[in-house]
């Protein structure tokens, strides 16, 4: 099984990418959350944590081999957790992964089901089975669980979540995401929506507000 693929990223789609290892070029699916973070690494190294399955049948004799790409392989581990869930399965699961991961896997914890019927493919019910299988298990991935190098990273607020989502959607990696919200929230406390904390975040990255 491939576990991992570092190359030039050729080009990207709504859905998957096409990555060059040496004279060889694979096709990677990606989940959408994993599309917006590497909008802006066309030409670039990137590197990918994947795994294989085989769409088709066996009974139609016309398996095909498909690969599946994110960006950690924290992430990797997340999908196989959220594709054990009844009816799920790979497709819908990378369908549905439109919000970063630490965000649904915060929603399941919490019990948000408003939150998770609103992901690409899932709706109500399948909401409910999701959190009535998966809750209890996904701290580790949840935002409000993620830890920093010393393991002291406080739970983000709602609005530093939106702010976030924001940011991941705009192009910026995850962790430096996490890193820029916090600094900027260290640096201006009084700030208490998303609105006005993505606008500071870009000013205090561009060196325009110490």
């Amino acid at each position: 099984m491939i576990a991992q693929i570092e190359g030039k990223l050729v080009s990207l789609e709504e859905d998957k990418a096409l990555v060059s290892v040496g004279p060889v070029c694979y096709e990677v699916l990606l989940p959408g959350y994993a599309v917006s973070a590497l909008s802006g690494s066309i030409g670039a190294t990137i590197t990918l944590s994947t795994t294989e399955y085989f769409e088709g049948s066996l009974g139609g004799g016309n398996l095909i081999p498909r690969l599946v790409g994110f960006l950690s392989a924290d992430e990797k581990a997340f999908f196989g957790r959220y594709t054990s869930v009844k009816g799920m399965g790979i497709k819908k699961g990378l369908k549905s992964l439109a919000m970063p991961i630490g965000r649904i896997a915060d929603a399941v914890e919490n019990g948000d089901e408003k939150f998770l019927a609103t992901l690409p493919g899932i709706g109500k019910r399948m909401a409910q089975v999701v959190i009535a299988e998966l809750k209890g298990k996904l701290t580790a991935y949840a935002f409000s669980g993620a830890t920093g190098p010393q393991g002291n990273r406080a739970a983000f607020s709602t609005f530093q979540t939106e702010a976030l989502e924001i940011l991941i959607a705009w192009g910026e990696k995850r962790n430096e995401a996490m890193e820029l919200v916090e600094l900027a929230c260290r640096k201006h406390p009084e700030i208490k929506t998303a609105e006005a904390l993505v606008p500071l975040i870009y000013r205090i990255k561009q060196g325009i507000e110490a």
